[in-house]
């Protein structure tokens, strides 16, 4: 039994009317911690704990703690998510919501995870928010399930952060035979860390992140993502805050669902398949999710952010 639920794929006739394509959306922000991420994090933590793991650990201010906390209370083992001092109130109470302990350390997810890296011992088992093989074969299950829900798509659309979603959906697409399918890659200026990959040649670091999609907010793309990416069937978009923002309010308005930038990112881009992929006809979203957001700080996006 896995921890994560089978997740709708619906059609979208308003998208469809609005980008010319038939549009259809899989729909992960419906998963209990409101994101993807309890596919890879569930399998990893039934992973671990089966193989003897008696406490989980973490360095995520967002939906991956949140995720973890979830796993562990579910699993019945303690958890602790070490978070930089940028996190909202309103992850930690999230995270706490799920009985798991919060730490606040450091100003950078970098900072906070190598104090994190300080608090393992050998029963305890370390879940990365994003680069792990574990993750990733977890998040490949998304595509299992879209292969049993409809016609084979042209283009798979997804965020990317520090790549853990591109790797799982790159992963599921080769094991149900549809490694053609073309993957839109989709980040937000000021946090395309898999972009500025690209052009290097490698992964490298950003010097900052400069987006209010901090989802995605991810210094550097692991190197399966970047390994990913280098294939001939991948398109990478970068957009501006601002348009993400605005697939936030289209989500909301064709669907009733909130998500978060990061997730928006990918709504906005459906207007750039047809650039990128001529001949697609059908297009899957990977809603991602996200429990960052209210209506009242889209509202104020919209209103503030320069377009």
């Amino acid at each position: 039994m896995t921890l994560h639920l089978i997740t709708p794929t619906i059609d979208s006739t308003a998208l469809s009317r609005e980008y010319g394509l038939d549009i259809h959306l899989k729909l992960e922000n419906t998963q209990p911690c409101g994101s993807f991420k309890l596919r890879g994090i569930g399998h990893a933590c039934q992973t671990l704990h089966r193989q003897g793991a008696r406490r989980f650990l973490s360095s995520s201010g967002g939906n991956a703690g949140y995720a973890v906390a979830y796993a562990g209370r579910k699993l019945g083992l303690p958890v602790t998510v070490v978070v930089p001092e940028t996190t909202s109130e309103r992850a930690k109470t999230l995270i706490r919501s799920e009985d798991a302990e919060v730490i606040v350390h450091g100003a950078t997810w970098q900072e906070c995870n190598a104090h994190a890296q300080s608090l393992r011992d050998a029963t305890t088992a370390f879940i990365h928010p994003f680069d792990d093989l574990l993750l990733w074969e977890g998040h490949a299950s998304m595509i299992d399930e879209l292969a049993t829900q409809g016609p084979r798509p042209d283009v798979v659309v997804c965020s990317v952060g520090g790549g853990g979603l591109l790797a799982g959906v790159a992963q599921g697409l080769q094991r149900n035979g549809w490694q053609d399918v073309g993957i839109l890659a989709v980040e937000t200026a000021g946090a395309a860390s898999l972009a500025a990959a690209l052009k290097q040649g490698a992964p490298v670091a950003l010097p900052a992140i400069g987006s209010i999609a901090t989802s995605l907010g991810a210094r550097q793309v692991c190197q399966r993502a970047f390994e990913v990416a280098s294939g001939p069937t991948l398109r990478s978009h970068v957009l501006s805050d601002a348009s993400a923002v605005d697939g936030c309010a289209t989500l909301l308005q064709a669907h009733r669902l909130l998500t978060e930038p990061a997730c928006g990112a990918s709504i906005a881009a459906l207007a750039e398949v047809r650039r990128y992929f001529p001949q697609a006809r059908r297009a899957v979203a990977i809603v991602c999710g996200g429990v960052g957001i209210t209506v009242e700080q889209m509202q104020q996006w919209q209103a503030t952010l320069p377009r």
